[in-house]
């Protein structure tokens, strides 16, 4: 068994006056054993258990025939001497690797106590590995070191996931894995920022293992006027002519008076899939999860981890032997996802209890549906559904848009609805919602890969007013955002959520920051696909994306 080797000088505080003698290398436990150590460990393992059990049956004798315990024989004396033996041999074997993590950190300890007495300003391990407070308390190290760390991390010694831990300084850990990166792979980050980051904000959150992060440009596109309210919305995109074509759909909305927005349904799902060794009981389950008196029971389990989450149904679904189970509940201002899920463990605890023979195959079954395209999440909804709609007035229609009534409405039904049909399309009956939603998601730090359901799409057109004006109004099942957790604590995205007015939980009514920013988002998909479907009716789509979204510069000579 190897021992774990002793920290680097580079990794802990160096002494006043550092010696120039190298450091110990690491040593091996089953060095001091004249036997090979599987050998070793098997006889002291044997010998352990055999004459543990030889005493017990001689203690139970004795006791049999009222013989005193403390008058034994040479070979119980024996055999108790050979207990001791080879349990302080297995505790000191399998102890070395707490001792010496134990002296390791202790001796850690005493190098910063000496630094204080001696009036140094040595490193410190810092609880928050924020860079603002390193800049201040942690001096810099010198290239060495941090040379010494990249040999290590290079030659496997040091895993590279473990230096902000290692360190305690999280910005001289990316930077020492990011050189040990170039050096492994050959390959050059010089395009790739490192600083101006704040590293510790993502530590165990929201990304591991980083190495810089990727810039992208946030526009703002408002105001949108929806239910008699003022937005400006940041949208994060590298897409030309998004931000600019939602503007202009901001504005249309804008002159005719404003658009209203409605929230259908709000609760997030999770479905786990469990099975049993007969489709009977299987469904016998299904019966008792339906029935509305057993219900309460069920909820009061699922609620008791959480002050927000609030079960709101369990919709069953049966294949075979197998039961997926789809809970829904009201997750406050969070997206909900770690909610609903510790609330879906209390309720299977519960009902392992009462049916043992259920093997819980997984907490997701993919009946929830996350991250997919799934029909349930376009039918039933997954967390925000809403609808939006305005009337735009036909005088905007010409002067704004370049369009008439009937033109929009013909093209609506020809390419949003008859051609997502002929293409099969699931929730994808719209022009290009997904680019909106895309570009609110990663300016609020929402998550991204959540675009797939919160996509879902339906835009109606129709004349109205005698056909001088157009109705069109957004319908979208899913829209998975929330206020709290996750990306939304990072600086950048926190800002443009506290521009839209909607950052953090609210503290009046639990939940209506985060219905607000769904209503946004559905409001701004709104005039997305009212301004692109304007541009297909009069020609203007290929002139505007070769203005705005065609690159003329050479990229190769971009970062040199």
């Amino acid at each position: 068994m190897d021992v774990r080797r002793r920290p680097s000088k580079a990794l802990r505080p160096a002494p006043k006056e550092p010696s120039s003698a190298p450091e110990p290398t690491g040593a091996k436990a089953s060095d001091a054993l004249p036997l090979p150590l599987y050998f070793t460990n098997a006889l002291f393992f044997t010998l352990f258990f055999s004459v543990a059990y030889y005493l017990l049956l001689r203690w139970r004798d004795k006791i049999r025939n009222s013989v005193p315990l403390h008058v034994v024989t040479f070979s119980e004396l024996a055999a108790i001497l050979s207990l001791i033996a080879s349990f302080i041999y297995l505790l000191g074997f399998f102890g070395i690797d707490f001792v010496q993590s134990f002296i390791a950190r202790a001796s850690n300890e005493a190098w910063d106590l000496v630094d204080e007495e001696e009036g140094e300003d040595h490193r410190h391990r810092l609880m928050a590995c924020s860079p603002s407070i390193a800049d201040h308390i942690i001096p810099a190290v010198s290239s060495a070191e941090d040379e010494e760390i990249v040999d290590l991390v290079v030659k496997g010694t040091i895993p590279s996931y473990a230096l902000e831990e290692q360190l305690g300084d999280c910005q001289r850990a990316v930077r020492i894995r990011r050189e040990a990166l170039q050096r492994i792979t050959r390959r050059s980050l010089q395009g790739l920022p490192l600083d101006g980051f704040d590293y510790g904000s993502i530590l165990k959150q929201c990304c591991e293992m980083p190495v810089g992060y990727v810039q992208i440009p946030v526009g703002i596109a408002g105001p949108l006027l929806l239910d008699s309210f003022e937005y400006i919305v940041p949208m994060a995109t590298t897409e030309g002519c998004i931000v600019a074509s939602t503007n202009r759909g901001f504005k249309g909305i804008y002159a005719s008076g404003g658009a209203t927005s409605t929230i259908l349904r709000d609760g997030m799902t999770r479905a786990p899939v469990v099975r049993f060794p007969s489709a009977s009981r299987a469904c016998h389950l299904k019966f008792f999860l339906d029935n509305p008196s057993n219900f309460q029971t069920l909820a009061d389990e699922f609620n008791k981890s959480s002050n927000f989450a609030r079960l709101q149904g369990v919709q069953c679904s049966i294949a075979g032997k197998n039961l997926y189970m789809r809970f829904s509940c009201t997750t406050g201002d969070a997206m909900g996802m770690n909610m609903v899920s510790k609330g879906v463990e209390n309720v299977l605890a519960y009902l392992r209890n009462e049916y043992p023979d259920m093997d819980i195959i997984s907490i997701s079954g993919n009946f929830c549906s996350d991250k997919k395209p799934a029909a349930i999440n376009w039918i039933e909804g997954r967390g925000k559904s809403a609808v939006c709609e305005v009337v735009i007035k036909e005088e905007v229609l010409k002067k704004v848009f370049r369009t008439s009534v009937a033109t929009l409405v013909e093209l609506n039904m020809l390419k949003n609805l008859a051609g997502s049909a002929v293409a099969g399309a699931l929730g994808g009956f719209n022009a290009h919602a997904s680019n909106i939603v895309s570009a609110i998601f990663i300016a609020t730090g929402q998550d991204p890969a959540q675009n797939v359901e919160s996509s879902h799409c339906i835009t109606m057109m129709e004349a109205v007013n005698d056909g001088k004006d157009l109705h069109i109004s957004v319908t979208m099942p899913s829209i998975e955002v929330g206020t709290i957790g996750g990306g939304t604590q990072l600086a950048s995205q926190s800002a443009c959520l506290d521009l839209l007015g909607v950052k953090g939980a609210s503290k009046e009514l639990p939940g209506a920051n985060s219905r607000l920013l769904a209503k946004i988002v559905a409001g701004s998909v709104l005039a997305g696909e009212l301004s692109l479907m304007a541009a297909i009716a009069s020609g203007q789509l290929v002139e505007s994306h070769m203005k705005y979204n065609r690159s003329t510069k050479d990229v190769s000579k971009v970062g040199s």
